[in-house]
Order: C-alpha cells, then structure tokens, then sequence
C-alpha cells in the first residue's frame, strides 16, 4: 500500500517503535523527510550493525544512499547473492532463488527477503521496490561484472526451460519474465509494461466478437482497412487472438495472416498482404515447400491503438511465443502505423525496416519490418539476443545512479507539474522545463539524457491515464482525458462533441480525471 510521507511525530513514533535511540530522531527526520521507504532502511541498516552516519548535505538521493549501505552489511556473501538474483528477475519465487543460486535448500533466503522493508510481496512470488531495484542492479553490474552475466544467464536457462514445459497463460507469463532481462536496454523499457497484476486473459476469436473487433479497426484505421480484416476473418479466423478484460470485454487483438496459404483472390483484397509477397518473390530466398509467412496484418488496443500498452505488450509476446511454435516458419512480416517509433526496438530485435513492403489503405500508409528465420534462425535469435542482453546491459547506467540530484516536490508543487505533464503531454518543447524531470516517478525509469526523460515522463503520464480503464466508474475519465490530452481533437468544444457530452459534463469529467491523474502519479511518486 502505498504511504504518504510521514509527519516529524508520526516518524519519531515509528522510529521508536523501530528500537531506534532517541537522540538520533530527529537527524533522521530531518535527512528522510518522513519517506517511509528510507525511515524502514535506516531501520534495517541499525540492526545490522547498531550504527550510522548521517550528511543530509553530502546524500541528495536518500534511498541509493541507504541501500548501498545495506549491501555492504548483508549477513553473508549467500544473502547477497539473493538479493541481487531478486533484484534482477521480474517475480522470484523459492524455484527461481534456488535456480538462480544453484542451492538446493533456500527457504531460510527467502524468508529473509520477504521480511525486507523494500521487498514486495504479490501473487506470483517476491519482487523489490522499483527504486531499490535499480540500486541493487546498479551495485552489482558495477561492483562484479562477471557475476552479473552469471546471474543473467542463469536466468535465462531457467526461462528457457520453463517455455518448454509450460503453454497458454503460463508461458505467457515465463515469456514476460524472460524479456524482463532486456529492461536495462533503453530501446526495450519505454516500450513494455511488465504487468506484475494484469487482468488481461488471451483468448481465442468468437463469433460475437467479430462485430466488435472490426468497429475498433474502422475508429482506428477506417472502414476499408475494417473491410480487410473483416475478409481475413472469414478466410483465416483462426489466425486471430483476442485479449479480454477483465470484464471478459475484448479490449484488444492480433490477426496473423499465413501468407503462404493466401489465395490470388486474398492478395488482389489486401493492399498489405499484396505487398509482402511482392518482397518475398523480388528480395528474398525462394520458399521451399512447406515453409511458413505469418503477416501479423492488424494489432490494436481497443482505446489505445498502437501505442504503448498492455495490450501491445502482450501482442509482442505473442509475436515471440508464435515463431517459437510455428514450425517451418520461414519468414514473419510486421507492419505498423508509425514503425518509426518502434524502430529502435524492433532493431534491437533483429526485426529489419523494409520499406518496399510499406503500403496504404487509402490515405492511411503503413510501414513493415520482417525477419527471416532461415538467416537467423529462432534459436540463433535467442543467442543474439541473449548477447545483447548482457552488452545493453553493461553499457547502462553505473554508479551513481544520478548525475544530478532527485529533486522533492511537496504535494501541491507536484500537483501543478503534474497537470501541466498532463495538459502539455505532446508538446516535448514545453516538457524539457517540467520538474518532474527530476523526480523520483522519471528518474527511476530512464537517468539519461534530458530527451529520453521526455520520453519517459510522457510513458508514466500515459500509464497513469490509461490505468483508469481498469475501474468501469473512471472509464468516462479516461476517454474523456485521452480525447482531450493523448490524443487530442482540434478543441475541447469538438472533444465533447466527439464523446458525445454536453459541454459542462465534459468539463466536469476533465477536471475529475485531472485530479485522478495527479493523485495516482503522486501515489507513485512516494511509494
């Protein structure tokens, strides 16, 4: 649950309660601000040892400090060594620990990460507060290199065991813990939400959903790229994928077209489809026979898009798990509304920009990636990636995590950042001078340069919005702040035409939709 910061009495009354000498209170205080993650560490490092120094002026980044602090003081080297296989997996569970330790027995480790005041603990297993992850990760990338790798690829030949043994939801689940160890890459972490608690449920195409399914292609892409889909569904259902809330309502889906099985008729209705063969008999290696093409044609979240989601997350741990278990695949193509935003990942994927597959449906033009799995195949993918992982990896960020200091916003002071994120969400001009640049909220995701905290401060402002969809009373916020602000109508008399409201409702519902914003940013901001 996530705590506001403490008063200077509700501190010293946690304090005492904590064992912790009376004369050292208030120079706690004063050095945590009440942060109730700092106030525990302090705790957890006096019991280690009985004593600490404290230079408010010389620790601007409270946590790191302490962290780093703790490390050095863990009960023996086996202690460490789990925290830093915790601190590097998505979810650790007592299997993962043993895995990643090569011990048979772990339960006395376990038991003592799960009673640390910055581990969590949820449904699936134990995992760090998002700060004292990248501490931890930090120290251990910079302090033993090589043991980092060991860790990485421990890991890694656990997950790729488990995505032998497991299908459906389940190996949807190793696949996320498996890309999980690429995060460092500042190509993949802005463009995933890992999803520890997602409702999301994979599900096959039904009937009923076909209406449904092409209403979201026509608001996204128009109603003759909806009149493609909607032949591809009668020639090759089973090539779709639906995503379901937890309402069990479609919120999103992939078609994936079996290229090779595409009839003259089929190519002649898809300006797409046509436009891949075309590539595959002009540049590539001729198929043999049975060999595979899977065009993934149409992906989209039902609110979002194509944007960054958990819905495209998912998606693109479809596209991993599909050539993973299509056999004889030989050729995947990818194509997409905006493919230059995705260009930095889907190289760092090996998936290779190829413009003479672009196309258009109308005045709507889409570009196309693709890979060719008889050049590389899936398992000497793996191994790219697996190198690349590591590479990213050191090249990342070293101690010290921040070359500027976190700055600490009082509640009302980041509520005005907050909505200003908001109101100037597309403008990155306005953005660079925003403070919360320097909180905690964007620092934690990317420390590098100004540009790429833009970035990140415009992903945490999206997710923040896009997580009122998961309550049925804040959905009217959200389309309400997403028509307004993420993707904009011309104004905000024809952003209520747009939705359907009466002006002074639409204003009603932007304001409390602010307001929801500010605070689940804030939340996060001190949790």
């Amino acid at each position: 649950m996530s705590l506001r910061n403490l008063s200077p009495n509700e501190s010293k009354n946690y304090l005492t309660k904590r064992d912790i000498p009376e004369t050292a209170h208030q120079t706690v205080v004063d050095f945590t601000h009440g942060y109730p993650l700092a106030l525990s560490l302090i705790a957890d490092v006096l019991a280690q040892d009985g004593q600490i120094s404290f230079q408010p002026e010389a620790v601007p980044d409270v946590i790191k400090t302490l962290l780093q602090r703790f490390i050095q003081d863990v009960p023996t080297p086996a202690h460490r060594m789990a925290l830093e296989a915790c601190a590097l997996v998505r979810i650790t569970t007592e299997t993962v620990l043993a895995q990643m330790l090569n011990q048979g027995d772990v339960y006395g480790l376990f038991e003592w990460l799960r009673e640390l005041s910055f581990i969590e603990s949820g449904q699936l297993g134990l995992f760090p507060h998002d700060l004292a992850r990248e501490v931890l990760i930090a120290d251990v990338r910079w302090r033993n290199s090589d043991w980092y790798a060991e860790l990485h690829q421990r890991a890694r030949n656990y997950y790729t065991l488990r995505l032998q043994q497991t299908q459906g939801q389940e190996q949807h689940r190793v696949l996320f813990d498996y890309i999980f160890l690429h995060r460092d890459n500042s190509a993949v972490r802005p463009r995933f939400i890992w999803q520890e608690n997602s409702s999301l449920v994979t599900d096959v195409l039904r009937d009923t959903d076909k209406p449904t399914l092409l209403k979201i292609v026509a608001e996204h892409e128009g109603e003759a790229s909806a009149k493609i889909a909607a032949h591809w569904l009668t020639r090759q259902p089973q090539g779709a994928i639906v995503f379901r809330d937890a309402q069990q309502q479609l919120a999103g889906f992939v078609i994936m077209i079996a290229l090779h099985q595409a009839s003259k008729e089929d190519l002649n209705a898809d300006p797409g489809a046509i436009a891949c063969q075309n590539y595959l008999h002009l540049y590539c290696i001729p198929l043999q026979p049975g060999n595979g093409v899977t065009l993934f044609r149409f992906w989209m979240a039902r609110e979002t898009y194509q944007e960054v989601s958990a819905i495209q997350s998912l998606i693109f741990i479809n596209f991993v798990q599909h050539h993973r278990l299509t056999k004889e695949l030989a050729f995947t193509f990818f194509c997409c509304a905006k493919p230059d935003f995705w260009a930095e990942m889907f190289a760092y994927a090996d998936l290779t920009r190829l413009p003479e597959a672009d196309f258009q449906v109308g005045s709507r033009s889409y570009g196309v990636y693709g890979h060719d799995w008889r050049v590389l195949s899936a398992s000497a993918w793996q191994e790219l990636l697996a190198r690349r992982e590591i590479n990213a990896s050191a090249q990342a960020k070293s101690l010290p995590i921040s070359t500027e200091p976190l700055l600490f916003l009082s509640q009302p002071e980041f509520a005005i950042a907050a909505q200003d994120a908001l109101r100037n969400f597309a403008r990155a001009d306005v953005l660079h001078k925003n403070p919360l640049l320097r909180s905690r909220l964007v620092v934690e995701i990317d420390t590098l340069g100004r540009e790429k905290r833009i970035a990140a401060l415009q992903a945490v402002v999206q997710q923040a919005v896009e997580s009122l969809l998961s309550s049925p009373r804040d959905e009217k916020l959200y389309r309400v702040l997403h028509r307004t602000y993420l993707q904009p109508a011309l104004t905000q008399e024809k952003a209520a035409e747009l939705l359907n409201l009466p002006f002074s409702t639409y204003r009603r519902h932007l304001k409390a939709g602010m307001m929801r914003v500010v605070d689940i940013l804030w939340q996060r901001e001190i949790s």
